[in-house]
C-alpha cells in the first residue's frame, strides 16, 4: 500500500489531512510550538479589533458625538482596510519575507492602536482605524503563509483547527474584553483602553518574534502585479463604501452606481490577471491557487458562514445595549457562547466518528441557517436574554464551527507550500471580507427596521429579520460545501485509481522483467546444453 492509500479516509475519501508532503517550499524549525503560538497571538489582537469595537460604540456615540455613519465606518473601516489590502499583504511576504512582513505589520498594528486610543474625534479615529486595518492587512496573511511553510499533514490541519478557534476566541475575547474595558472606565478613559490594550501586548509579541520567526528568505523576482492590485483594491472599496454608507444615507443614487461599477470592475480584475498569465507572469492570484480542488466552493461557503457570523454578532449587540439596556459587560457575556461555541467545534470537530467528516460541513450550515432563525424568533418580542436563548446561541457556536473549520481545512489542504502566500492571501481576504459585508449589509437591515436608541420589542422585531436575512446567507452556504466536499471525493477517487493504475503498471513490469529474466536463463541453458 503506498503512503497516499495510508493517509486516506475511510472508503476511499480524502482527509482534509491530505496535505502536501513537506518540500522545498517547506521550512524546518526547531520550535514549532512556540511559534504558533507568537503567530496565533498576532492572529487574536487582529480578530479582537474586529470586535472589540462593538461593545464600544455606545460609548464612542456619547463621547465622540459620532453618527450611525460614522460609528458603522468606525467598526467596518478597519476591516475595510483589512480585507482590501489582504492580497497586497500576502504577496509582500512572499517577496519579501514573510517573517520580516510579520513584524513590520505588528508594528504597525501596535502603534496604530496607541493612535486609536488617543484620537481626539471621529475623524481621526476613523483614519487610524484604517490605517490599523492596513497593519493587519501586512500581519495576518503571514500567519497563515508560515503555518503553510512549517507544518505538513495532520500537524497543519491541527494548527488550522487552532487558527480558526482563535478566530472564534478573538470574538469573544473581543466582545467580552470590551465590555470589561468599557465598564471600568479606567482612569475615566471610557472607551479608549479597548485599543490601548493592543501596545503592550504587541510590544511582547514583537520581542518573542525576534527570536522565534524562522528566516524564510523572500523571492524578490516574485512578481508584484501591480495592475491586478489597483484593480481589486478599487473593486473592493466601491463594493463596500455604498454598503456601509447607504443605510445612514438613504441609499443615495451614487451609492447604487459604485455598487454597479463595483461590478465591473471584478469583471476587469479577471481579464486583468488572465491577460497577465498569458503574457507569463505571475498574477495576483495563481492559477495553481484557484484550481486547487474544492477550495473555490469551500471558501464561498466560507465567506457565507462568516457573513452571518459577524453580522449577527453585530446587530446582536446593538439589540442588548440599545434595545434591552444592557451594559457593555454584560452584552459581551451574552455574547461569548455563540463565539466560544465557534472555538471549541473548530478545535475538536476532528474528534468527531470519521463517516461524519463527509457530512459535516453540509449538515453543519444546514442546521445553523435554521438556528439563526429560532433565535431570532425567541428574542423578537423584546424578551431577556435568558438560559434558553443562552443555551440555543452555544448550540449555534458549535454548529458554526463545525461547519467553518472543515471548509477551511479542505479548502488549504492541497495547496502546495510554493503557493502558501497566494492561498493565504486569498482565503483570509474571503473570511474577512464576509465580515465587512456581514457588519455592512446585516447591520443595514437591522438599523434600517429601528431607530436607536428603541424599544425592547421594536428593537427585537429589528433583530428578527436581521436573523432571517443570515439564515438565508447559511442556506446559501449549503450548496457551496456539497460543492466542497464532492469535489474532494472526485479527486479522493482520482487518485486511487491513478495509484491502483501506477501499482499495477510497476507489478507488470515486475512480471515482464521476471519472465524476461526467465527466458535469458532458459535460452542460456538451451546454448549451453547445445554446446554441450
Amino acid at each position: 500500500m503506498t503512503d497516499l492509500q495510508t493517509r486516506r479516509g475511510p472508503a476511499g475519501t480524502a482527509s482534509p489531512a491530505d496535505a502536501p508532503a513537506a518540500g522545498p517550499g517547506t521550512a524546518s524549525v526547531a520550535r514549532p510550538g512556540p511559534l504558533l503560538a507568537l503567530v496565533l497571538g498576532g492572529q487574536f489582537m487582529a480578530v479582537l479589533d474586529t470586535a472589540v469595537v462593538n461593545v464600544a460604540v455606545p460609548s464612542i456615540r456619547t463621547d465622540l458625538h459620532a453618527s450611525g455613519a460614522a460609528l458603522q465606518f468606525v467598526v467596518a473601516g478597519y476591516t475595510i482596510a483589512y480585507a482590501v489590502l489582504l492580497i497586497t499583504g500576502a504577496r509582500l511576504g512572499a517577496r519579501y519575507g514573510y517573517s520580516r512582513l510579520f513584524q513590520s505589520g505588528l508594528a504597525a498594528f501596535t502603534a496604530t492602536s496607541l493612535a486609536c486610543g488617543l484620537a481626539p474625534a471621529t475623524g481621526w479615529l476613523i483614519a487610524f482605524r484604517l490605517l490599523q486595518g492596513a497593519g493587519a492587512a501586512l500581519m495576518v496573511p503571514q500567519v497563515m503563509s508560515l503555518v503553510q511553510r512549517t507544518f505538513t499533514g495532520q500537524a497543519r490541519v491541527r494548527a488550522l483547527g487552532l487558527y480558526s478557534a482563535v478566530l472564534a476566541g478573538g470574538i469573544a475575547g473581543g466582545q467580552v474584553l470590551g465590555g470589561v474595558l468599557v465598564d471600568a472606565d479606567l482612569f475615566g478613559f471610557g472607551w479608549r483602553p479597548v485599543f490601548l490594550v493592543n501596545v503592550p501586548i504587541g510590544a511582547v509579541l514583537m520581542a518573542a518574534g525576534a527570536r522565534l520567526l524562522p528566516r524564510l528568505p523572500g523571492d524578490r523576482d516574485r512578481g508584484f502585479d501591480l495592475p491586478g492590485l489597483l484593480v481589486l483594491a478599487a473593486a473592493l472599496g466601491l463594493l463596500v463604501v455604498p454598503l456601509v454608507l447607504g443605510h445612514e444615507l438613504g441609499w443615495p443614487g451614487w451609492g447604487w452606481a459604485m455598487l454597479g461599477a463595483s461590478v465591473l470592475l471584478f469583471a476587469l480584475f479577471a481579464v486583468v490577471e488572465r491577460r497577465i498569465a498569458r503574457r507569463g507572469g505571475q498574477p495576483l492570484i495563481s492559477g495553481r491557487v484557484l484550481g486547487a480542488a474544492g477550495l473555490l466552493p469551500a471558501v464561498g461557503a466560507v465567506f457565507m458562514i462568516m457573513l452571518a457570523f459577524a453580522g449577527f454578532m453585530f446587530s446582536f449587540a446593538l439589540h442588548q445595549q440599545s434595545g434591552l439596556g444592557y451594559s457593555a459587560l454584560r452584552a459581551g457575556l451574552c455574547s461569548a457562547p455563540i463565539a466560544v461555541g465557534f472555538g471549541v467545534a473548530s478545535l475538536y470537530w476532528q474528534r468527531l466518528p470519521g463517516r461524519l467528516h463527509g457530512v459535516l460541513p453540509q449538515l453543519g450550515t444546514g442546521l445553523l441557517a435554521v438556528g439563526y432563525v429560532l433565535l431570532g424568533l425567541m428574542l423578537r418580542d423584546g424578551s431577556p436574554f435568558g438560559a434558553a436563548a443562552l443555551l440555543l446561541s452555544a448550540v449555534l457556536g458549535l454548529l458554526a464551527g463545525c461547519a467553518y473549520a472543515p471548509l477551511f481545512a479542505r479548502a488549504l489542504a492541497r495547496v502546495a507550500p510554493a503557493d502558501a502566500a497566494d492561498a493565504s492571501g486569498f482565503t483570509v481576504t474571503a473570511v474577512q471580507l464576509g465580515q465587512v459585508v456581514g457588519i455592512a449589509l446585516v447591520g443595514s437591515v437591522f438599523l434600517g427596521a429601528v431607530d436607536l436608541p428603541a424599544s425592547a420589542r421594536g428593537s427585537g422585531h429589528a433583530l428578527l429579520l436581521a436573523a432571517a436575512v443570515v439564515g438565508g446567507a447559511v442556506a446559501l452556504a449549503v450548496g457551496f460545501a456539497a460543492r466542497a466536499v464532492a469535489a474532494g471525493r472526485r479527486e479522493a477517487a482520482g487518485g486511487a485509481a491513478g495509484d491502483a493504475a501506477g501499482e499495477a503498471a510497476a507489478e507488470t513490469r515486475v512480471e515482464a522483467a521476471a519472465e524476461g529474466r526467465s527466458v535469458v536463463r532458459s535460452a542460456g541453458g538451451e546454448g549451453r546444453s547445445a554446446g554441450g
